[in-house]
């Protein structure tokens, strides 16, 4: 199973956009650069939606059939842990391993101090391919990273020998998810980080650390630009060093996993990649659902009805919706308009407000991220959110496609200007 140089993760909460979210990727094709698709949905998406992850893997199929698509194609089993995966695993074949919440847990002392001892020639100075910069490396960083990350990795390799039994070598390809944590893995921590992963014998195909600034869901990145690329060209060396060091898999490449709409950095992204002639997977999720909102509020009549109601009801039961996603939104509540302003809105208002164009004259990020947290209120409308998606297919279909390609695949993997 090959993932390719290029993959892009991308959600689909009601599993109607397989199809315009391939398009996106056929598109990427005829322009030359092949980009492999990875549907994902996480277990909390799938509990809310009241979905099961075969939905997932048939509206996929479908699409690929449908639309002949010829290349590799995944289904991510996102953010899974030893409690959840088992759901997954009789329809998916990519596993996000997330051991966030096992970092800074202690492992054992002489865990630790077998792994200080296993890598003795990592500390000194380490020339980085592609960089003019060296890591220096202390006896003293790789035992306070094992303190830190060790348990983590344990814990990884945990979940990944339990798929491995139950899918069999060659079936799957894991990732090791470290992105929703407090503090960003510098490229050292990385580095022996990847030097755990490849102890606990996890053929580790991408990995998502947390990188510097900060990752919203569903509106641009806030930080340093200039900072981000830096320290992302440094985890490509890190990466590279760790493969021909650690026997690691040579297409292992880092997933940019934070976030929805990562815009600022992309331009950062694509030239670090092209200059090391390295991989990335990118993670896109949770914008396809605000793209059908977007569509609906087009199509105008009931659909746009059906918009404005939505935004009432995320409005009214915003903290409820707001509190599992504290760390990831940052809402002005004073820049929120009132359901009553949104219920005279037209249809070109809704959508300006709502379609992710920074600097463009109506939107708002504070709009959009209630509304990227609020697809609970269109999961409890069941089959009558179902009937306008279908009913209104072409219009929230190029929208999709459009997003898609134009705004993330464009940018980071052929270069283009939004």
């Amino acid at each position: 199973m090959q993932l390719g140089r290029f993959s892009i993760g991308t959600g689909d909460r009601f599993a109607h956009q397989a199809k315009a979210q391939l398009r996106a990727c056929m598109l990427a094709a005829e322009a030359g650069v092949s980009v492999t698709p990875v549907w994902n949905k996480s277990n909390r998406e799938h509990l809310i939606i009241g979905s099961e992850p075969e939905s997932v893997r048939r509206a996929a199929d479908a699409a690929v059939k449908s639309l002949g698509w010829t290349g590799e194609y995944f289904c991510d089993a996102d953010h899974i842990t030893l409690q959840t995966v088992d759901r997954f695993l009789p329809v998916c074949d990519f596993y996000t391993i997330d051991v966030a919440e096992a970092i800074g847990k202690p492992a054992a002392a002489d865990d630790v101090n077998a792994f200080v001892a296993r890598h003795t020639k990592l500390v000194g100075e380490i020339a980085l391919m592609g960089t003019q910069e060296k890591f220096s490396i202390t006896e003293a960083t790789v035992r306070a990273t094992a303190e830190k990350y060790l348990a983590a990795v344990q814990q990884a390799g945990r979940v990944y020998r339990h798929i491995l039994a139950a899918k069999g070598a060659g079936n799957f390809l894991p990732e090791v998810s470290m992105d929703e944590t407090d503090s960003a893995q510098t490229p050292v921590e990385l580095l022996l980080i990847l030097a755990a992963i490849a102890d606990e014998g996890i053929p580790v195909r991408t990995i998502a650390p947390k990188f510097s600034g900060r990752f919203n869901k569903g509106v641009d990145y806030v930080g340093d630009v200039a900072g981000f690329e830096r320290e992302f060209g440094l985890d490509v060396a890190a990466i590279a060093y760790a493969v021909e060091q650690f026997g690691l898999p040579g297409d292992l490449k880092l997933s940019v996993h934070s976030g929805s709409d990562k815009f600022s950095i992309y331009a950062a992204i694509h030239r670090t990649t092209a200059r090391l002639d390295a991989g990335v997977h990118l993670k896109t999720a949770g914008t396809t659902w605000l793209e059908e909102l977007i569509g609906l509020a087009e199509a105008g009549g009931d659909a746009l009805a059906l918009a404005k109601e939505m935004y009432a009801e995320a409005y009214a039961h915003k903290e409820e919706l707001c509190a599992p996603y504290a760390t990831v939104i940052d809402i002005d509540e004073r820049k929120l308009p009132k359901p009553g302003e949104v219920a005279k809105w037209s249809s070109r208002e809704y959508v300006a407000a709502l379609r992710h164009v920074p600097g463009a004259a109506g939107y708002n990020s504070s709009l959009r991220q209630l509304l990227h947290v609020g697809f609970k209120i269109a999961a409890k409308m069941g089959g009558r959110y179902l009937e306008l998606l279908e009913a209104n297919e072409a219009i929230i279909a190029r929208n999709v496609t459009e997003n898609l390609f134009d705004r993330h695949i464009a940018p980071v993997f052929l270069g283009r200007a939004r």
